[in-house]
C-alpha cells in the first residue's frame, strides 16, 4: 500500500498585470513552486498586460507539502527580473475543493516576511526542578533556509523568546543548512506564557537583519509531553498585518489536488481481468462494461476516464482492441457518416489519449522541423483580404510598399511551401509511425469501410484516419506547439498567424478537401492546388499506413521489443573539475546525454560511438545543487555508486529551471525502485576541506537536506504506473456507483443490485453484478487498510497564532 499526491495545475491567463517596462507594458511569465522549490516555468509571453498562457502539468508529490504558490513575473534582458505578485494556495484549500480550485484569483504582493521556507531540528523538554521545573530548548540544525544573500546563502541565527527573555545562538556564515547545537533555559513559573517562540534571522552587517521564518511552541501541551524533538516547519510572520492586494491584476487558474492510496496489485487484479475479458470478448458478448461505463460518465470527466483507460489497456496490451471495441460502439451508433468521429464520446477521447502517450516522438520527428523553420523565419503572412496589414512588411526590393495583391501572393508561396513540406514529411513517415499506432489506424479503417461500403462513401475511411491523426493531433500541435512540447516558447502574434493558416490548410487536406470546407472560408483558395494535391498524398500515405500486413507489424515490433526504450536525451554541461577545480563557467564541458532504461550515458555528439555511462541500478540520488556552489540555480548532482561500489556524484548544468526539472524527473521514475536509494544529501559541494552547504568537514556524511525522490513531472514518456491506472479507474467507478446500481435495477427489473454472479457470457446485468461485487470488494480492502494504518505522525506541538 502506498501513498499517492498528486496536483493537476493550468495556468490560463492573467489580466490587468501593472506595467513593469518603460514601454508601458510587461512580458510575463508564471513560477509555479511547491513549499517554495521552483518545479515549473511558463513560457513567457511578449509585451502584454493580459497573456494567455494555456499551460497544463501534473505534478507527482510526497502527501507532506504544504503550499503550491503560483509567482507572476516580468522578464528583464538586462536586469534582474521582476516580481509582479503571487498566489498561494495551502493544501487545506485544495482539499477543500474535491473537484478542484477554480477561478480567477487577485495577486497579492511578496511581502519578503512570508517568504520563508525550511525546517528546524529542535529538542524540547520541561525539566523538573527543586524550585521550579525548567523549559530546556535545544537548537540543533535548519535545512532548506530561504537564501538571502547576494551569494545564494545566508548568516543565520535562531533567537528563543520565552517570558520576557531571549537568547541567541552564535551566527553560521553562508549556509542555508546551519548546525548550531546550542540549549538554552528558561524557568517556568505558575502564569509563565504558553508559548515559546523559535525564530530564525539572517544576520546582516550593514542593513537591517533578515526574517527566515519561526516556530511557536505551546508550552501547556509540551508540559503533558514532557519532551518531544523533531523538525519544525518555519512559518511566516502573521502577526502583521496584511497588505492590501493593490493593482497587481489576477490571474486565472485551475488547480486539483489528488491524493490516492494505492493498495497491492493483487487487490485489483479482479476489476482488471473484469475489464480485460470484456474487452477481448468484443462486442459478441452482450454483456458489455465498456458502454456502460461510457453512458453513466459526464462530459466532464470523460477525458481523465478515456485516458485512464487507455493506460490500462495499454499495461495488459490491449490498447488496440480497447479502441477496436470503442470503434464498433461509435459505428454502431452512427447513421450519417459526415458526423462519424465527431462528438467528444468516449472513442474520440480515447483516441486522443492513445496518440498523446504511443505517437509523441512520432509528432516530433514528422513536424519538428516545420515549426522550427515558421518560428525562425518570422515572415508576416495573411490570406484574408480583410485583415492584410501592409505597414507589418517593410519595403520590397525596390525600396517602396508592397501592395495588398503582393502580400497575399507572397503569403499565398510561403504557406503552399511549408505544406508541401509537411505533407511530404508525413508521406515518408510510414515506418516511423509507431507499430501500435499502425496497427491502431488499419483496424479503424477497415472497421470504418464494412459500415459505409457504399462508392459515395469511398473517402470516409481516410476522414475518420484524419479525423484522428491530423484535426486532434497534427493540427493541435501546430497551432499550439509550445502545449506539445515542440517549442519552448510561445509564438508571437505574426508567428501564431501564421501557424493558424497552415493549420486550416492541414485541415482542409484531411477533410479531403470538400465543398463545405472550401465554402467556409473563399479567401484560402490560392492553396487549393496544393491541397488537392495533398489529398492524394494523404490518401497514399494512409493506404501504405493501414496495408502492411500484420505478420510484418509483428516482426518489426519484436524488433522493437529488443531495443533498449530511450526515455530522455538532450546535451548538458557536465561539470570536469569534480569539484576541485575553481568556480568559472569553463569548468563545465557540453555533451550529449542519453537515459534510457538500463543507463545514463553521454559523449561528445550524439552520434559518437565512444561514450561513458552510468548504470542505472547504481543511481542513488538525482538532486538540485546551490546556486551559490557554481554560481547557477540549474545545476543538478547525480549521485551513484561505481563499479567497486564508492560514491561518486556528476553535476549537470542544464539551461532553464524547466529542463533541469524535467532531467530531475525522469531520472527519478526511472531510478525509482532502486534498492540504494538516498535518504539524505548535500545540496552543496565539497571542496576544500568542507562541504559548502553545511560547513561539515567530513566527506562522508550523510547529508543535510532531505533527498525529494518522489517530486516528480507527469510527462507524455512516463512509463505506465497499472496500480495507481486501476485505482483510479476503481475512485471514478465508485463515484458513479449509484447509476451503476440504478442501470442494474433496469437491465434485471427488481431484483437487488449485486447478487448475480454468473460467469461470462450471460445478460448484461452479469457482468455489471459482478463489477459491482469488485467495487464493494476493493472499497473493503481499503477500509482495512486505513483501519490497520500504524500511526507515524509525531504529536504537534506547533500551534500556529494569528
Amino acid at each position: 500500500m502506498a501513498k499517492r499526491s498528486s496536483l493537476s495545475i493550468r495556468i490560463i491567463e492573467g489580466k490587468n498585470l501593472p506595467a513593469k517596462d518603460i514601454t508601458g507594458s510587461s512580458d510575463p511569465y508564471c513560477i509555479v513552486k511547491v513549499d517554495n522549490e521552483s518545479i515549473i516555468r511558463t513560457a513567457t509571453v511578449w509585451k502584454t498586460l493580459c497573456p494567455f498562457w494555456g499551460e497544463e502539468y501534473q505534478v507527482h508529490l510526497p502527501p507532506t507539502f504544504h503550499a503550491v504558490s503560483f509567482y507572476v513575473m516580468d522578464e528583464d534582458a538586462l536586469s534582474r527580473d521582476d516580481v509582479i505578485g503571487k498566489v498561494c494556495l495551502t493544501r487545506d484549500t485544495l482539499a477543500s475543493h474535491p473537484k478542484g480550485f477554480s477561478g480567477w484569483t487577485h495577486l497579492t504582493e511578496v511581502d519578503p516576511d512570508e517568504e520563508v521556507q525550511g525546517e528546524i531540528h529542535l529538542r524540547l523538554e520541561v525539566v523538573p526542578g527543586i524550585r521550579a521545573s525548567r523549559l530546556r530548548c535545544s537548537v540543533l540544525q535548519a535545512r532548506d533556509l530561504a537564501s538571502k544573500d547576494r551569494n545564494g546563502a545566508s548568516d543565520p541565527f535562531v533567537r528563543v523568546h520565552y517570558n520576557g527573555r531571549t537568547q541567541e545562538t552564535s551566527v553560521v556564515k553562508k549556509s542555508c543548512y546551519p548546525r548550531w547545537n546550542e540549549t538554552f533555559e528558561f524557568e517556568l513559573e505558575e502564569g509563565s506564557p504558553k508559548a515559546l517562540f523559535v525564530e530564525a534571522w539572517d544576520w546582516d552587517l550593514v542593513s537591517k537583519n533578515d526574517f527566515l521564518g519561526k516556530v511557536v511552541v505551546n508550552v501547556q501541551r509540551l508540559r503533558a509531553a514532557q519532551q518531544e524533538e523533531g523538525w519544525f516547519r518555519l512559518q511566516p510572520d502573521q502577526s502583521k498585518s496584511r497588505r492590501g492586494e493593490g493593482n497587481l491584476g489576477s490571474l486565472q487558474l485551475e488547480v486539483r489536488l489528488r491524493d490516492e492510496t494505492v493498495l497491492p496489485s493483487s487487490c485489483y487484479q479482479p476489476l482488471v481481468q473484469l475489464l480485460c475479458r470484456e474487452v477481448k470478448l468484443g462486442t459478441q458478448d452482450p454483456g458489455q462494461l465498456i458502454p456502460i461505463i461510457e453512458e453513466t460518465t459526464s462530459a466532464e470527466c470523460r477525458q481523465e476516464v478515456a485516458t485512464n483507460l487507455l493506460k490500462l489497456f495499454l499495461g495488459q496490451g490491449l490498447a488496440k482492441d480497447f479502441l477496436d471495441l470503442l470503434f464498433q460502439l461509435e459505428l454502431g451508433r452512427t447513421s450519417e457518416a459526415n458526423t462519424l468521429f465527431r462528438s467528444n464520446s468516449l472513442a474520440s477521447k480515447s483516441m486522443e489519449s492513445f496518440l498523446k502517450v504511443a505517437g509523441m516522438q512520432y509528432l516530433h520527428g514528422v513536424l519538428g522541423p516545420i515549426i522550427d523553420r515558421v518560428f525562425e523565419e518570422k515572415k508576416y503572412v495573411e490570406l484574408d483580404p480583410s485583415k492584410v496589414e501592409v505597414k507589418d512588411v517593410g519595403c520590397s526590393g525596390l525600396h517602396r510598399s508592397q501592395t495588398e495583391s503582393e502580400v497575399l501572393e507572397q503569403s499565398a508561396q510561403t504557406l503552399r511551401a511549408h505544406l508541401r513540406a509537411l505533407l511530404n514529411a508525413i508521406c515518408r513517415s510510414v515506418r516511423a509511425c509507431p507499430a501500435v499506432v499502425r496497427a491502431t489506424f488499419r483496424q479503424l479503417f477497415r472497421r470504418v469501410h464494412e459500415r459505409f461500403p457504399n462508392a459515395q462513401h469511398e473517402n470516409v475511411p481516410f476522414i475518420a484516419v484524419t479525423s484522428f491523426l491530423c484535426l486532434r493531433f497534427i493540427s493541435p500541435a501546430i497551432m499550439s506547439p509550445r502545449l506539445f512540447h515542440l517549442r519552448e516558447r510561445h509564438a508571437d502574434a505574426r508567428t501564431s498567424r501564421t501557424l493558424l493558416l497552415l493549420a486550416k490548410a492541414v485541415q482542409n487536406v484531411a477533410n479531403m478537401d470538400t465543398p463545405v470546407s472550401r465554402a467556409k472560408e473563399a479567401w484560402m483558395e490560392p492553396l487549393q492546388p496544393t491541397v488537392r494535391q495533398g489529398v492524394t498524398q494523404l490518401k497514399d500515405f494512409i493506404m501504405k499506413l493501414v496495408g502492411i500486413e500484420e505478420k510484418e507489424e509483428l516482426d518489426l515490433q519484436q524488433t522493437l521489443n529488443l531495443q533498449v526504450p530511450l526515455v530522455k536525451e538532450g546535451p548538458l554541461f557536465i561539470h570536469r573539475t569534480k569539484g576541485k577545480g575553481p568556480l568559472t563557467s569553463s569548468s563545465f564541458k557540453k555533451l550529449h546525454f542519453s537515459l534510457t532504461t538500463e543507463a545514463l550515458s553521454f559523449a561528445k555528439t550524439s552520434s559518437s560511438k565512444k561514450s561513458a555511462f552510468i548504470k542505472l541500478t547504481s543511481i542513488q540520488a538525482a538532486e538540485k545543487v546551490e546556486e551559490k556552489s557554481f554560481g547557477s540555480s540549474h545545476v543538478m548532482q547525480v549521485i551513484y555508486t561505481d563499479d567497486v561500489g564508492q560514491p561518486q556524484t556528476i553535476y549537470l548544468q542544464c539551461k532553464c529551471v524547466n529542463e533541469l526539472n524535467q532531467w530531475l524527473s525522469a531520472l527519478r521514475k526511472v531510478s525509482i525502485n532502486n534498492p540504494g536509494l538516498l535518504g539524505s544529501y548535500h545540496p552543496g559541494i565539497f571542496r576544500g576541506d568542507k562541504w559548502s552547504c553545511c560547513h561539515q568537514k567530513d566527506k562522508t556524511d550523510r547529508g543535510c537536506d532531505k533527498t525529494r525522490s518522489r517530486v516528480t513531472l507527469q510527462e507524455w514518456n512516463d512509463p505506465l504506473d497499472h496500480d495507481l491506472e486501476a485505482q483510479l479507474i476503481y475512485r471514478h467507478l465508485l463515484g458513479v456507483e449509484a447509476a451503476l446500481r440504478e442501470k442494474f435495477r433496469l437491465l434485471s427489473g427488481d431484483t437487488e443490485a449485486g447478487t448475480s454472479t454468473t460467469g461470462p457470457g450471460g445478460a448484461p446485468e452479469d457482468s455489471l453484478a459482478q463489477l459491482l461485487h469488485v467495487l464493494q470488494d476493493l472499497q473493503e480492502a481499503h477500509n482495512s487498510s486505513l483501519v490497520n494504518l500504524t500511526p507515524t505522525e509525531r504529536h504537534h506541538l506547533l500551534e500556529l497564532q494569528t
